[in-house]
């Protein structure tokens, strides 16, 4: 099986060497534990050191902020942005104000995304966070049906995905609202006991990957994950 190496320093010694090309995974955690930092490193590693062309999709951060916390961690962006090898977009759902059309808005912004793709000849995405589909999505069958024909479809794209959930309270939950842990190709969970992170890969298909949790640290280059140490179940919160 072809696969994509996210240049995360100990992270693709878990998953034999890298995620399975044009799976989609579901990257979860609460606040704080290096979600959108681990989706940031993946697109400017692509785009870096393995020449792959990245998208990233935001729901709901400012773009600025985006890019400054890339800086934050010597992430030089510019350069690949004007070399066509990185993207970052965000998802305008909700502008019309009018949550009833919610659903044509997705679809448009997929055709938006596709198109994107097609430009950059975009290898990997990320969308970060499905969470923020919630906010525009308050009936909780529709939301979960709108979410997973969202990720479907960007099956098509014949990338690797990235997706992003926030999760709050049981360290059992996987996702905000209980699909996308089912319709994507893996899981890997991120935890933050203050102070220390660790990272849990829950699933990963065709893949013989680690069953433990290992530490994970926030460094001033970005994570690093520490693939010979193991952290207790227990310790996890």
């Amino acid at each position: 099986m072809e696969r994509v190496k996210t240049g995360i320093p100990g992270f693709d010694d878990l998953v034999q060497g890298g995620i399975p090309k044009g799976a989609s995974i579901l990257v979860s955690g609460g606040t704080g534990c290096g979600k959108s930092i681990f989706a940031m490193q993946f697109i400017y590693n692509g785009a870096k050191q393995f020449n792959e062309p990245g998208l990233y999709v935001t729901l709901e951060t400012n773009l600025k902020n985006l890019a400054w916390d890339m800086q934050n961690f010597n992430w030089d962006i510019k350069p690949l942005q004007d070399a066509g090898l990185m993207k970052i977009y965000r998802l305008n759902l909700g502008v019309s104000g009018d949550p009833a059309n919610i659903e044509d808005q997705i679809e448009a912004e997929l055709e938006v995304i596709s198109a994107m793709v097609k430009e950059l000849g975009a290898k990997r995405i990320v969308i970060d966070s499905t969470t923020a589909f919630g906010v525009w999505i308050r009936e909780e069958g529709k939301l979960r049906g709108t979410l997973y024909k969202f990720v479907d479809a960007l099956k098509d794209l014949d990338c690797t995905t990235l997706l992003t959930a926030e999760v709050r309270g049981d360290k059992h939950v996987m996702s905000a609202f209980g699909v996308e842990e089912f319709v994507a190709d893996g899981v890997v969970a991120l935890y933050f006991t203050p102070p220390f992170r660790s990272l849990f890969v829950r699933k990963m298909r065709g893949t013989n990957h680690s069953k433990k949790i290992h530490p994970l640290d926030i460094s001033a280059q970005g994570l690093k994950v520490n693939p010979k140490d193991e952290i207790m179940w227990d310790a996890v919160k």
